[in-house]
């Protein structure tokens, strides 16, 4: 192996274990209102939750990648160390939350995991982050919960008190038709997922790839990209057969108990803000607090709120959600610092 491609070897295991991790923590998000339904059985999902990673990543993934690796900060700075600080730091933040069986904003560690080398050398790009990347972590979430609030509300509600829930999800005839239906909306939230979490390590290693190979042009960028996005994609089915199991419980069955009507507005409303952001601006944001969001919005709706948050683990979600990125910013920051004392900036 040459001394170069011995180099990139460190940063590219670094994001196959953060591929792991966000394996782990986007399996929630994706499969906990099938399994909380009863639609699938646990050992299935991790293999398709890792094929439609993959499918997402490569037909849908290309701008937030673009956004992560050359957007936030000056492309120059990802260099073989900067890169694998980054990466380094996601992953420690990830792998706690995991431990803790807690689904964590993958995105939102590694958006401040990228920011903080680039607060050290101040070299943020302050228009893409302020004006429209961080503004989305908090109008996405709100636009899930009140459309699945209102979804309980106005539609499941109504249904309900005339009995027609109940009626289609005991009728032997439709009931293949609404699992069909609960499956393929999970699948869809994990192409979603696929289109814009492999990007957080796609994204730098394509960049510092490029950089490193002294690699110019857009069109030479995707090519480093697709290739990078295939050696990391198949981390995630990895990622969801180790940590998914606890993550699953917490979200599927602990905080709400889903119907099938609710299993499709959860699925459908996370999944669909995650894409779109994906698809038009490129917006590294969390499926895991849509879902959530989601979650809780049916959840008022069918049992108030107090029932809803005053429950331990929607505590415990939000205080992972504020811990982790905070973890992977000041890692991040820490370690640049070191690194350049120690001279291997230069």
């Amino acid at each position: 192996m040459s001394p170069l491609m011995s180099h990139l070897l460190i940063p590219f295991i670094i994001a196959m274990f953060l591929a792991i991790n966000m394996g782990g923590s986007g399996t929630g998000p994706s499969f906990s209102v099938a399994y909380g339904a009863n639609v699938i059985k646990r050992s299935l999902i991790p293999g398709l939750f890792g094929i439609m990673v993959f499918l997402g990543a490569i037909l849908a993934g290309k701008h937030t990648a673009t956004t992560i690796g050359k957007e936030l900060i000056n492309p120059e700075l990802m260099t073989f160390p900067i890169v694998s600080i980054i990466l380094f730091a996601v992953s420690i933040s990830l792998l706690i939350a995991n431990l803790s069986g807690i689904p964590q904003s993958t995105s939102q560690s590694t958006v401040l995991a990228v920011i903080a080398p680039a607060v050290y050398f101040d070299k943020v790009n302050t228009v893409k982050l302020f004006g429209e990347v961080i503004p989305a972590w908090f109008i996405l979430p709100v636009i899930a919960y009140i459309i699945s609030y209102l979804a309980g509300r106005y539609i499941y509600k109504p249904m309900r008190r005339r009995g027609l829930t109940q009626s289609r999800a005991q009728n032997a005839n439709l009931r293949p038709i609404w699992n069909g239906l609960i499956l393929a909306m999970s699948l869809y939230v994990a192409f979603s997922i696929g289109s814009n979490n492999v990007a957080n390590a796609s994204g730098p290693i394509a960049t510092m790839s490029a950089n490193e190979l002294n690699i110019a042009g857009d069109k030479n960028f995707m090519v480093i990209l697709i290739l990078s996005t295939l050696l990391i994609a198949p981390n995630f089915a990895i990622g969801s057969s180790i940590f998914g199991n606890k993550i699953l419980e917490n979200t599927g069955k602990e905080i709400v108990l889903f119907g099938k009507f609710e299993a499709v507005i959860i699925a459908f409303v996370s999944g669909s803000l995650l894409l779109m952001a994906s698809l038009t601006k490129g917006i590294p944001t969390s499926l895991v607090q849509l879902n959530v969001a989601a979650i809780l919005g049916i959840g008022v709706a069918k049992l108030g709120p107090k029932n809803i948050f005053r429950k331990t683990e929607v505590r415990k979600f939000f205080m992972m959600w504020l811990i982790a990125p905070v973890i992977a910013f000041t890692l991040a920051l820490f370690l640049t610092w070191l690194a350049d004392k120690m001279g291997y900036l230069s």
